[in-house]
């Protein structure tokens, strides 16, 4: 029989898609009263690698990442994903289109995962109809891409970020561990 090994924390971080930075702005302060303050915010980035969220969102959409302050637990992951989708919720349009997209995630040590609604041969079911997808892989101090990572999480400066998260992460596990 294995030994199970101590869980270690993750960071959680979200991505937001949007076409309005007031949107954006109460968005980002829902989600803070939910997981705390923020610890770093990216620069924001035309999101123009796909036009998947083009016919429900509209033109000229923006791409920007967060992380919180505080490490979670792993197992929390669907449970913020099915928070987002409720804040999500409070900003639909007229005809029930979305006007922010946010896409938790979790950065480990070794992986960034991200939450998805949707079922995919690389997906793996993590209860109340969410999926957790390993998207980035960490090695040899870099963030590698897998076959489906999406492109603007394989951009330079988004690995960047990550890996502040990252580093941030680290520094919080060592003082846990040491204090005990």
């Amino acid at each position: 029989m294995g030994k199970r090994p101590p869980i270690e924390p993750v960071m959680l971080i979200s991505g937001f898609i949007h076409s309005d930075e007031e949107v954006y702005t109460s968005a980002l302060e829902m989600m803070e009263t939910k997981f705390g303050p923020v610890l770093f915010e990216s620069a924001s980035f035309p999101f123009s690698h796909t036009s998947y969220y083009q016919r429900e969102m509209g033109e000229n959409l923006t791409r920007r990442f967060v992380s919180f302050e505080k490490p979670i637990m792993p197992d929390r992951l669907a449970k913020a994903k099915m928070t987002t989708n409720r804040i999500e919720d409070k900003f639909l349009g007229e005809e029930g289109s979305r006007k922010v997209n946010i896409d938790p995630g979790l950065i480990g040590l070794a992986n960034l995962i991200l939450a998805s609604t949707k079922d995919f041969s690389h997906r793996l079911y993590l209860g109340e109809g969410i999926f957790g997808e390993v998207t980035l892989l960490y090695e040899n101090s870099a963030y590698l891409a897998l076959p489906w990572t999406y492109p603007d999480y394989q951009r330079q400066d988004v690995h960047e970020f990550l890996l502040r998260v990252r580093e941030s992460l680290k520094e919080q596990i060592i003082l846990m561990r040491r204090d005990g």
